[in-house]
């Protein structure tokens, strides 16, 4: 699996390699053939801004299954056996909805001790999902994050339907990263909250599961790499946004190298029928803006182009629309706080 590339490539923060080799450190795992391996030089790991593509961080969690033999990289209160999570779907796909899913999940639960536990209650048309955290290892976000977002995309895809969340609750304090997990859930966020948990329609209960047997092995052969990439929920203002501006890149062959062009402010709030005032009323709102957006599709083409390799740095800068490549360098440095080659360097030996 290659990772996405054009408009829809994404990247992710540093923060979540980060959390991966503190968990790997604990196996006693040599972090640099770690890094190595996935890709990602260890000199990265200093800087805030830095990303990594979606694909190297679905590597890295690869590496730490195979490290750990355990779905939750040794960090739940008790070992989760690889390939139990795909066992357990070949139990669920057999039912004739999402409620009887979920129900039957309760009861496989006390199979798999290592598990965190569960809870889904019901009140007032909305469904509301719990995830016990408290059973982690201390101060392990990125699993809690994880997990969610598996929960999410496992209800998604078993009803083959796109599922916008009410809310999405986490038990710790508000990152630094807060747009990336608005890119991974498109849902209102609460910090802070008693326990980690998301919110849905409560009628998706009665939505019939689609999936067979070899859907879920193709599903979980993939895995993790739809649980990092979300989907386009189009419940942000900001995702559509991005989704307007994103055509700039004319399919990832940038702006310059195709004759097209950015749409202007007045151009992306008259595709979303509102008022350009309104759109950066609303989008502040949300923590960013027009200019934020499009920063950000041009930062994640470049990270994902200097993985690839496939590039020379002076292409890559005349197709992304800069003037000259050290504008592109000085505007990569900015985006990550690292030079292009520093992503150059990083590709594994084949």
């Amino acid at each position: 699996m290659t990772q996405e590339v054009g408009v829809a490539a994404r990247t992710v923060p540093i923060d979540f390699v980060r959390s991966a080799v503190a968990t790997a450190q604990r196996q006693g795992v040599d972090i640099e053939q770690l890094l190595h391996s996935v890709g990602v030089a260890p000199e990265l790991l200093g800087q805030d801004r830095a990303r990594v593509t979606v694909d190297q961080m679905a590597a890295t969690v690869r590496e730490l299954w195979r490290i750990s033999d355990d779905e939750l990289f040794g960090l739940g209160p008790a070992p989760v056996p690889r390939g139990s999570i795909r066992l357990v779907g070949f139990g669920l796909v057999a039912c004739p909805d999402l409620g009887a899913a979920i129900r039957r999940f309760g009861e496989y639960q006390r199979l798999l001790p290592g598990l965190p536990p569960t809870a889904v209650t019901s009140t007032g048309g909305r469904t509301r999902a719990t995830l016990d955290t408290s059973v982690f290892v201390a101060g392990e976000e990125l699993l809690t994050v994880f997990l969610l977002a598996a929960m999410h995309r496992i209800v998604s895809w078993g009803i083959g339907r796109r599922v916008a969340l009410h809310q999405v609750e986490f038990p710790y304090q508000r990152p630094r990263n807060i747009d990336d997990y608005d890119l991974v859930f498109a849902a209102p966020l609460v910090f802070d909250a008693a326990t980690a948990a998301i919110t849905f329609d409560t009628e998706l209960l009665a939505a019939p599961l689609t999936r067979t047997e070899d859907d879920l092995i193709e599903w979980t052969r993939n895995a993790p790499v739809d649980v990092l990439s979300r989907r386009d929920y189009g419940t942000s203002l900001a995702e559509q946004v991005r989704k307007i501006l994103a055509r700039g890149l004319g399919g990832d062959r940038g702006a310059a190298g195709t004759g097209e062009r950015w749409p202007t402010a007045d151009e992306v709030a008259k595709r979303l029928a509102m008022s350009p005032q309104t759109v950066r009323r609303k989008l502040g709102e949300e923590g960013t803006s027009i200019t934020q957006i499009r920063e950000d599709i041009l930062r994640d083409a470049a990270v994902a182009s200097l993985v690839r390799g496939d590039e020379t740095v002076e292409a890559l800068s005349a197709r992304l629309g800069f003037s000259e490549p050290s504008a592109f360098r000085r505007a990569f440095r900015r985006w990550t706080g690292s030079p292009p080659g520093s992503y150059r360097r990083v590709v594994p030996d084949s």
